[in-house]
């Protein structure tokens, strides 16, 4: 990303990230964002908060309801990492069976290297599992499209 990894790191650390970052076709709500103490609508999205959402892609079908939780954070509590930082969150409730989504940022001079790793199980059982690997073809596309939203976003500031 063509921007410093304290910059990148403050804009992923946010729910108007995600927001960004999700594209339209997704068809994003946010329907709540509680900090770890539980107070509504946190700055900072730290360990232990947790984003209520739902989504409807493609607007065909019924909205999937999505509970996402932070579950690591390091630094934790702050938006200035040093040459590294990174932070996971997992769907506690949703359409996967398993969802954890680890985002890393490395410094490298002027610059971000941001490297999304995610470890998913698809529903249905044995026929998900069948099936999964195709679906990381649609996963690719997603990232490449938030990754090139996110380095628009800093080559327009």
């Amino acid at each position: 990303m063509p921007a410093p990894i304290e910059d990148v790191w403050a804009f992923h650390s946010t729910v108007d990230g995600l927001r960004e970052l999700t594209p339209d076709w997704m068809r994003l709500r946010i329907d709540g964002v509680t900090g770890p103490d539980g107070s509504p609508d946190p700055e900072v999205l730290v360990a232990g908060s947790e984003i209520e959402m739902s989504m409807r892609p493609f607007g065909a079908g019924p909205r999937q309801r999505w509970t996402s939780r932070i579950v690591e954070r390091e630094p934790d509590g702050t938006t200035q990492p040093e040459r590294s930082a990174r932070f996971v969150d997992e769907m506690e409730g949703g359409p996967f069976r398993r969802w954890e989504h680890t985002h890393a940022f490395y410094a490298d001079g002027d610059e971000t290297l941001l490297v999304d790793t995610v470890a998913y199980r698809l529903p249905l059982g044995p026929l998900g599992d069948a099936v999964g690997p195709m679906a990381k073809v649609g996963f690719e596309g997603m990232f490449r499209d938030r990754h090139r939203r996110t380095v628009e976003r800093f080559t327009e500031n």
